[in-house]
């Protein structure tokens, strides 16, 4: 083989290995993050077991008669479980962090690869129209031997041939860096709930330690005057549920039925992502055995165990229609902390006893968005989350200016028959 015919295979031979040269000369930092991230989701399955124990804790203890020192430990115990939460969590926003690293050093090769493909490619059609300039007259001219002059025809074909196979991996090339910065958008998003999951979980922690010193300072550690502490909530409760009945009583207000949907599997999504139903809506046994609570008209809603700081998240996408605190009025147990949101098919949905809410009024949420974190404010019998259903038509939100323990605080108000079943909504209906 002549010299010029050996230089152009070489060349065709470098340009058929363009794309192979281009190895990622990050490959060896990208592996080290993918350690670090296998380890860091090691290091949560092992703090993730240790919030078993703790839930599995804190629901045996919930299951006992309600005492002064089964409370401490309730709150002792949950403190510990949000520690553990915010560490899970700390270690997902490093796992996120890296990911986001691993993700930009993956989305700097494919963009070197498509330089050097780019480059590839103009090389290639440069030479075809070298080639093609020049007749076959002119080729056969210009080399030293005929042999020579079809070897460069050839060369020609096969540059022409990688140029489709090159364009073609260009394309490919182009839907990886897309998909790979839109898997970037996607961890980005993960990074930012995951920071204001922890800023919630923090707040929890704070609320657990106010409610412990609270209740040490109420009962002066004395068995005693705790039981006291809880027969006056509980009187004080039952004067508030005389008078929100009466006032939804005297609202008349005939719901459409075309205005909600029918009742169906998977209208909502499950607010928590552990479930677990404590009492279900309507003339429960619970219900019944309290009539001084219920005044017979049932429990409105659906409630869901959920130890402290369990995240509570949006059951369909819709806007806040308002928040509220009914613990900023002494002695008012009712909802505590709570947020209804207004979903676009007819409905609303209330979530009570957080212990942060982490929505304002007016924002847009989308399904699954963090709400709050559960707690025990308001009138609970132990942490968990108080979930109603309303037709939106039905349900308002008012300030209670008739009220004695109450007075003044913002609460949402319905009607009887705008109170709906959760459970004909939710999966598994």
């Amino acid at each position: 083989m002549s010299h010029h015919l050996f230089t152009k295979h070489l060349v065709l031979l470098c340009l058929c290995v363009g794309i192979a040269l281009a190895l990622p000369a990050n490959a060896a930092e990208i592996d080290e993050l993918r350690d670090q991230i296998k380890e860091k989701a090691e290091q949560i399955g092992e703090l993730e077991k240790d919030i078993t124990t703790y839930q599995n804790q804190l629901t045996e203890i919930g299951e006992e008669k309600r005492t002064l020192e089964g409370e401490i430990q309730t709150l002792d115990i949950s403190r510990k479980k949000v520690e553990t939460d915010i560490a899970v969590t700390e270690r997902k926003i490093d796992a996120a962090g890296l990911t986001i690293e691993e993700l930009n050093l993956e989305i700097q090769a494919k963009e070197e690869n498509m330089r050097l493909n780019t480059d590839t490619i103009g090389e290639t059609i440069r030479r075809i129209n070298e080639a093609e300039s020049q007749s076959l007259a002119e080729t056969i001219l210009a080399h030293d031997s005929l042999s020579d002059a079809w070897g460069d025809v050839d060369t020609l074909q096969q540059f022409q041939s990688l140029l489709t196979s090159d364009l073609r991996e260009l394309t490919d090339l182009k839907q990886e860096l897309e998909a790979a910065r839109e898997d970037l958008l996607i961890q980005h998003a993960e990074l930012s709930n995951f920071k204001s999951d922890l800023s919630g979980q923090r707040q929890v922690i704070v609320a657990n330690k106010e409610e412990k010193d609270q209740l040490l300072t109420a009962t002066k550690n004395e068995e005693s005057n705790y039981q006291a502490l809880l027969a006056e909530k509980l009187r004080q409760r039952e004067q508030f549920a005389r008078e929100l009945q009466a006032i939804e009583e005297q609202i008349r207000i005939a719901i459409d039925p075309d205005s909600i949907p029918n009742a169906g599997s998977g209208i909502l999504q499950w607010p928590l992502d552990s479930v677990r139903i404590t009492q279900y809506f309507g003339n429960t046994p619970f219900a019944s055995a309290n009539p001084q609570v219920y005044k017979g008209a049932g429990h409105n809603g659906v409630d869901f165990g959920a130890s402290r700081g369990s995240r509570v998240k949006a059951a369909l996408s819709g806007t806040v229609m308002n928040t509220g605190n009914t613990d900023e009025v002494s002695g008012c147990y009712s909802y505590g902390k709570w947020a209804l949101i207004r979903h676009n098919n007819g409905l609303a949905t209330l979530y009570a006893h957080l212990d942060v809410i982490s929505v304002t009024p007016g924002q847009q949420v989308a399904t699954g968005e963090t709400v709050g974190f559960s707690g025990n404010t308001g009138y609970s019998t132990g942490p968990h989350l108080h979930f109603t259903v309303y037709a939106a038509e039905g349900v308002r939100v008012e300030r209670f200016t008739n009220s004695i323990n109450c007075k003044n605080a913002v609460i949402p108000i319905a009607p009887r028959e705008a109170y709906l079943n959760p459970l004909s909504y939710l999966p598994g209906a």
